[in-house]
């Protein structure tokens, strides 16, 4: 009984959260000249110029067909594309996130690519390893193309780290574990200023009033794993998300070396080192870089150009640190494009989508460096770019050749799990849970993978 009620109240939050996801968006049509517009949606717009750049030769060699691309924002994106493609009228082609396929493989709203990819010979060992894999459902067809990839590094202020005496080596040589935070916690406290100039590893600290906090938490009201957040703490302590990724059905949030991380993270809250929940909230992370209210953030390497492009600041990229297994770690997230299965020009749909995978394509965003393409040799050309501007970026690109990555945890009902999840981390996050709390919460979870008990 206590497991049936459990998992209608965890279903109940989960078409809760995804009612509150729904609004309006637009579709394919036919051009004016006679020939078929495509719809493409993206949500980041530092990506638009690159993917404009591809529209515009793909049209050139495939003149009966348009792409018309549309940009927004991350949350008007997949509220838009929500109720787009429960009223049929979602874009043709669109930028896909693994931590929304699922429910839309399983809702039967993407195109089956298999077909496509069959008849056209497409070769799948062009891309990074495992890259193609996470767009394969249950059910054994392919769903998406790879587009990118993406990595998590500490960002710093050079000149807050060099005033603080911290040297390069010691950034890229940082130790981390949850007992006493290894070097890493000691750079973080270094890098802590309170009001009157005192240094978190210094007598008289305040922490109850920080001038400068020595790193940033970034925790969003969507759940994504701790993506960039605490994902590579809690990885590098040994801890695996899920029974088996992609597509598990135990998720291990009752696991001691994920409570431990977790309860190391909001540590540094306690100390003063980092602000708390509610300092933290509405605010965008790179604008604190920026006002100088914190000396470190750890982020995503599709932020590189923004934290770079920061007037009058001076950042840097270090690895993330080494943790008690002896490796560093980093999800290894993939982008990919999906067509809408209720598309009226399949065709000419997957001819856009297949450029889009393509090495031509992708050569093009490799060479703008906003992201790291899906092929190796686009991404090699993006940190060519990114070295001629004077930046170093193996601080992601090592995780890749050192293998050091760990996927993006790919499930079933990633609603209802957000719908527990976020709350449950902000409630032990602010001090009002413990972290054991997490136990609980790991059951209801994988109640929802549990057949309803008769």
């Amino acid at each position: 009984m206590r497991t049936t009620m459990r998992r209608a109240r965890v279903l109940a939050a989960g078409a809760t959260a995804a009612a509150l996801t729904l609004t309006a968006c637009g579709s394919g049509a036919v051009g004016g000249d006679g020939g078929t517009t495509i719809t493409y949606w993206l949500w980041d717009a530092n990506q638009q110029p690159g993917y404009q750049q591809c529209a515009d030769d793909f049209e050139a060699a495939n003149p009966d067909i348009d792409v018309r691309i549309e940009q927004r924002g991350w949350d008007f994106y997949w509220t838009g594309l929500a109720l787009g493609l429960v009223s049929e009228s979602a874009p043709d082609v669109f930028t896909d996130h693994l931590s929304y396929y699922p429910e839309y493989v399983t809702r039967d709203l993407l195109l089956p690519l298999d077909e496509f990819v069959e008849r056209d010979d497409l070769p799948m060992d062009i891309y990074e390893e495992g890259l193609a894999d996470l767009w394969v459902g249950q059910d054994g067809n392919r769903y998406g193309l790879p587009k990118d990839w993406d990595a998590v590094g500490v960002f710093y202020d050079r000149d807050m780290t060099e005033e603080a005496g911290i040297t390069e080596d010691q950034l890229a040589n940082m130790t981390w574990n949850p007992e006493d935070g290894g070097t890493y916690e000691d750079i973080i406290a270094r890098l802590t200023v309170d009001t009157n100039g005192v240094r978190g590893d210094e007598p008289g600290f305040d922490k109850n009033n920080v001038d400068t906090y020595g790193i940033w938490m970034q925790l969003g009201t969507s759940w994504n794993h701790g993506q960039t957040q605490w994902s590579m703490y809690a990885a590098a302590n040994g801890w695996q998300a899920t029974d088996q990724n992609p597509w598990g059905t135990e998720f291990n949030f009752d696991d001691p070396a994920f409570q431990e991380s977790i309860a190391w993270y909001k540590s540094l809250i306690d100390k003063g080192y980092m602000p708390s929940l509610a300092a933290q909230e509405g605010v965008q992370a790179p604008d604190q870089f920026a006002a100088g209210n914190t000396a470190m953030i750890t982020d995503g390497s599709w932020m590189t150009g923004t934290y770079f492009g920061l007037e009058g600041k001076n950042p840097g990229i270090a690895p993330t640190p080494v943790g008690p297994t002896g490796e560093r770690a980093s999800m290894f997230n993939g982008l990919a494009d999906s067509i809408f299965a209720g598309t009226d020009h399949p065709e000419e749909s997957w001819e856009w989508v297949k450029y889009l995978a393509s090495p031509d394509c992708q050569r093009v965003i490799g060479d703008q460096h906003v992201v790291f393409p899906a092929i190796t040799e686009a991404w090699e050309i993006a940190q060519e770019r990114y070295a001629e501007d004077g930046i170093d970026v193996s601080a992601f690109t090592d995780h890749v050749t050192d293998e050091t990555t760990f996927l993006f945890p790919i499930a079933e009902n990633p609603g209802a799990i957000g719908a527990l999840m976020v709350p449950a981390f902000e409630r032990v996050i602010s001090g009002q849970s413990p972290v054991e709390s997490f136990s609980d919460v790991n059951e209801d979870i994988n109640d929802l993978f549990r057949e309803p008990a008769e």
